[in-house]
């Protein structure tokens, strides 16, 4: 099995405060058991017992200094409970094995890769919470004996089913060579590491990186403090953007995975799920292929193209750099967009490289309206340019690709 790197580092902290223990009882026996030395040996002595004892105390483990073993007060420094229980780092040390994991990832030609568990990776449900068009799901479970052969699993112990999202293996397995891997889930720990197993049941992928709301330092928020990897480094993969609100620049929004009748009516949807269709994503041209595509872009530019040190690239500008060539050159105008929408959706294109007028002009070469009878919308008909729904500019942004007009053309009701 694969250890990572930050693992073996802890375990070397552990055994460097075993040995500073050690080395310190045998002194204090030694100076107990000579009383006759001389003084020039007690002197020596004295000096020896000042080194042992002088301590930044860069971590803990409970209140016990993980380098030296003394106890400490206080809760100052961040908690890594779920690469060891009762783990906290002091910053200077956060910030060694950062430099430490850097060094040791661009050797192996690797980034971090931080993926949020539901709506992402899979979808679950409460077993009560099927309706009734998905109770046919109850025998159509696969096996928990061998999990690495199914997608649909029924978790008796937990009272929950979930669902796989379609070509997730294939994902995990391609993304594992470019990255090490985190799971990060707002979901508590038990459940965390239930979905870990079903999709890494041996192991290789995350190890000890999986990553719960428990192990937050924020409520309700996701943070990089308890990641331990350089945020130029690091990629994140979620589906829900206000999660990350100091890490937006490392986000890669994901569309979401609804297969149960109980995630559609989380998020407001009134209509049929995949499950009661008895239908699912597309295998090699869902959402996961599609941003597969995006990382391994994304890698090739990192460690390929870009002409400075390797120390000093920064992923945050590779994803912004190829975010932005997405609709460069549409030049666009809105039309009867609600208004709470509009900026977020003007954004939204400017990001991926479009520009954004607010009156209309032979330039133009999109309008963006929700109502096909507006003076704007009948110009773009009238003068030949292309008239989409919003959701034109929200899949590019799902996919990174400029999407096809035609699928998303505004028609007369």
């Amino acid at each position: 099995m694969q250890i990572h790197p930050t693992h073996l580092q802890i375990k070397k902290m552990e055994t460097k405060m075993s040995l500073r223990v050690i080395k310190r009882r045998k002194f204090e026996s030694v100076e107990e058991t000579e009383g006759s030395t001389s003084e020039g040996t007690k002197e020596r002595n004295l000096e020896a017992s000042v080194e042992v004892d002088v301590c930044t105390h860069p971590g803990s483990f409970g209140h016990m200094c993980i380098r030296c073993g003394q106890k400490l007060d206080g809760d100052s420094g961040v908690t890594f409970g779920y690469i060891h229980k009762g783990l906290r780092l002091q910053d200077e040390e956060i910030s060694r094995l950062r430099d430490t994991d850097m060094k040791n990832l661009l050797l192996r030609k690797k980034l971090n890769l931080v993926l949020d568990l539901d709506h992402t990776l899979l979808n679950s449900t409460h077993l009560v919470h099927l309706s009734s068009e998905e109770l046919h799901l109850h025998t159509q479970t696969d096996s928990l004996g061998d999990v690495s052969k199914g997608s649909l699993f029924k978790l008796e112990h937990m009272h929950m089913m979930t669902k796989l999202r379609p070509f997730v293996r294939t994902f995990l397995k391609e993304a594992n060579e470019m990255f090490e891997m985190y799971i990060y889930t707002m979901g508590d720990r038990p459940y965390a590491l239930e979905m870990a197993k079903l999709l890494d049941p041996q192991g290789e992928y995350f190890n000890a990186k999986v990553i719960s709301r428990d192990d937050g330092t924020q409520k309700h928020q996701k943070g990089l403090d308890v990641v331990l990897g350089q945020d130029s480094a690091v990629l994140i993969l979620d589906d829900t953007e206000h999660a990350w609100m100091k890490h937006k620049d490392n986000l890669i929004l994901m569309e979401r995975y609804h297969f149960f009748a109980s995630s559609c009516q989380q998020f407001g949807f009134n209509c049929k799920s995949l499950a009661e269709l008895k239908s699912d994503e597309d295998e090699t041209d869902g959402a996961l292929s599609k941003i597969l595509k995006v990382l391994k872009q994304v890698h090739c530019t990192f460690f390929d193209k870009l002409q400075d040190d390797l120390v000093v690239r920064d992923v945050r500008q590779v994803l912004s750099s190829l975010r932005s060539e997405v609709l460069n050159g549409c030049v666009i105008v809105f039309s009867r967009i609600f208004h709470g929408a509009l900026p977020a959706l003007r954004k939204m294109a400017e990001q991926m490289g479009a520009t954004c007028l607010t009156e209309l002009e032979p330039s133009v070469t999109h309008v963006v309206a929700t109502d096909a009878g507006t003076e704007k919308s009948r110009w773009a008909v009238k003068e030949n340019k292309f008239l989409v729904h919003p959701r034109w500019i929200e899949a590019a942004n799902y996919f990174w690709q400029k999407q096809p007009e035609e699928n998303f053309f505004l028609k007369k009701k």
